[in-house]
């Protein structure tokens, strides 16, 4: 059973920059791939990012890539998502998630666990 609690979502013009924390408990954090998707209204569920389980390997949605960044910190059981150069098309609910499997995040179900979602509202 792994629980994943998101902070930092939150209003912010466009060009700015914010960062997304998901805190993990219940699992062996390092043996999990923790990933981002997010979910515009009207729009189906999109990967944002993922990152491996020792930190290692990272991979972005190339709507992302060079403004976004995975990380994570193993001893504080929390992964991070940097948004940088913040787009009024980035608006969306963002939702962490956790597998054991990085093979998950490019699969039709999904990783096995999820957060609750933090809206980030980007104006323009």
């Amino acid at each position: 059973q792994v629980q994943l609690v998101e902070s930092g979502g939150g209003l912010v013009q466009a060009g700015g920059s914010l960062r997304l924390a998901c805190a993990a408990s219940g699992g062996t954090f390092r043996s999990y791939a923790m990933g981002w998707f997010r979910q515009a209204p009207g729009k189906e569920r999109e990967f944002v990012a993922v990152i491996s389980g020792s930190g290692g390997s990272t991979y972005y949605a190339d709507s992302v890539k060079g403004r976004f960044t995975i990380s994570r910190d193993n001893a504080k059981n929390t992964a991070y998502l940097q948004m940088n150069s913040l787009k009024p098309e980035d608006t969306a609910v963002y939702y962490c998630a956790a597998d054991r499997r990085i093979s998950s995040y490019s699969s039709a179900i999904g990783p096995g666990y999820w957060g609750q979602g933090t809206q980030v509202t980007v104006s323009s």
